[in-house]
């Protein structure tokens, strides 16, 4: 009979409707969620009824069910937290956390280290990132994003480069003596090394004019400082010789003594080289970069070590690359990690787990973890997380819709309700 027929497509109507309202529903609930995309209930016609059992034309319908139930990827604002540890994707792309459950995915950037030092989301996820090798390098290997709380081991200084002017103007005559070097040289500068237990060590470099373009440096330490020295001494620990062209540029640069024996258990006859520049004979350059002799004050115009103390993390930041880069209390800084960001083939299909996570499905493909910014993967914005992409407005037009069509279904039960009755009254 049509009219009970009537009854159950009233009630699919009543289901499907219902279930709408309850994505409606989840959407205005998670408003604020960060990283949130809001869904869409996607209708279907129940395969209609024949009337003359051939298919074709002349079918009644059997009403409506839900199909699908679709994400909006659609990209969130994004806002500024200041907080060093957010992160937003701009375009593609989810982050990796990894837990006792396996691996998920997520948007939700708004992440902490843990008392162990791990980056993790806010239910203890671990987040995965490329690791940095003791160079700092990024390399290609997929692991727990974590800094080290232990001490950085010191560096002794191997090589100083020294860019600086000396005066050609200055007229040959002094005799370099060590008991008297500041009267007895032309030019003098400090520089600071390090020692093998990451101890500084201020180095006094004594510049003599012996003829035209040539000149002799003297490296002295105060005997303190010298194995075997003695206090308000000085002790030679480096000697060495440069020249000029005659348009200024560095010519040579040669070294007669080499002696960095410093105290306190350091690393004796430690090897440090002087570099004044690109030398045109020494280095085969040009004499272009570093060290001149021109016609002007001599001046230390820029110097480097690569040496350091011994140090310990005083602050973490990201990079829009998504590099964590480590600020340590001895000037240093080095790379980390790089957080690693998952594309997939069909992110409408992952499927969601809760906590703002979700699980690589059959029909969204694996995941592809790279860098970000690369083959089609968003970039990061640091001190940032992505809000929710519901829009409020449209979900209370939405629910004044759905709600509207629920009650039209209910209404067609209560009419096919009085039509069973009237049949029912045929009889007295």
């Amino acid at each position: 009979m049509g009219i009970l027929s009537s009854l159950y497509t009233g009630v699919s109507g009543l289901a499907a409707q219902g279930e709408a309202l309850g994505v409606i529903s989840d959407n205005i609930a998670n408003a604020n969620t960060t990283g949130y995309k809001g869904s869409r209930a996607e209708f279907q016609d129940i395969i209609a009824k024949s009337l003359n059992g051939v298919p074709g034309g002349n079918q009644v319908g059997r009403g409506v069910k839900i199909g699908a139930v679709n994400p909006i990827l659609t990209q969130g604002n994004v806002d500024n937290t200041e907080k060093a540890t957010d992160l937003a994707i701009s375009g593609d792309g989810y982050f990796v956390a990894r837990g006792t459950d396996g691996e998920s995915f997520t948007r939700d950037g708004s992440f902490h280290f843990d008392k162990e030092g791990y980056l993790v989301t806010n239910d203890n996820q671990r987040i995965q990132g490329f690791e940095a090798d003791e160079k700092g390098n990024i390399v290609n290997k997929l692991s727990d994003i974590k800094f080290p709380r232990a001490l950085i081991p010191a560096k002794a200084t191997n090589k100083v480069n020294m860019d600086l002017n000396l005066d050609s103007r200055i007229e040959v005559g002094k005799q370099f003596k060590i008991e008297d070097p500041h009267t007895t040289s032309h030019y003098s500068n400090g520089i600071e090394v390090f020692d093998s237990q990451g101890n500084k060590h201020l180095v006094t470099l004594f510049f003599n004019k012996t003829a035209d373009r040539q000149w002799e440096i003297h490296g002295l330490a105060d005997g303190k400082d010298i194995s075997g020295g003695k206090p308000g001494v000085w002790s030679e620990v480096w000697a060495g010789k440069i020249s000029f062209t005659v348009d200024g540029k560095l010519d040579t640069e040669t070294t007669s003594k080499e002696a960095f024996n410093f105290n306190n258990g350091a690393l004796q006859n430690q090897k440090i080289s002087f570099d004044f520049g690109d030398s045109i004979t020494t280095d085969k350059g040009k004499g272009l970069a570093g060290s001149k002799q021109y016609g002007k004050d001599s001046d230390l115009i820029t110097w480097k070590q690569d040496g350091s103390a011994a140090g310990t993390i005083t602050n973490l930041s990201f990079s829009d690359e998504g590099v964590l880069t480590a600020l340590y209390s001895n000037g240093q800084a080095q790379d980390l990690s790089q957080i690693g960001l998952a594309k997939f083939e069909n992110p409408e299909a992952l499927y969601k787990v809760g906590n703002n996570r979700f699980k690589e499905a059959r029909d969204s493909g694996t995941a592809a973890v790279g860098k970000a910014g690369s083959s089609g993967r968003g970039r990061l914005i640091t001190k940032s997380l992505e809000r929710s992409t519901v829009d409020l407005a449209m979900e209370f037009v939405n629910l004044i819709q759905n709600q509207r069509n629920f009650q039209a279904n209910a209404k067609t039960i209560t009419t096919s309700d009085e039509l069973l009755n009237e049949i029912i009254q045929l009889k007295r």
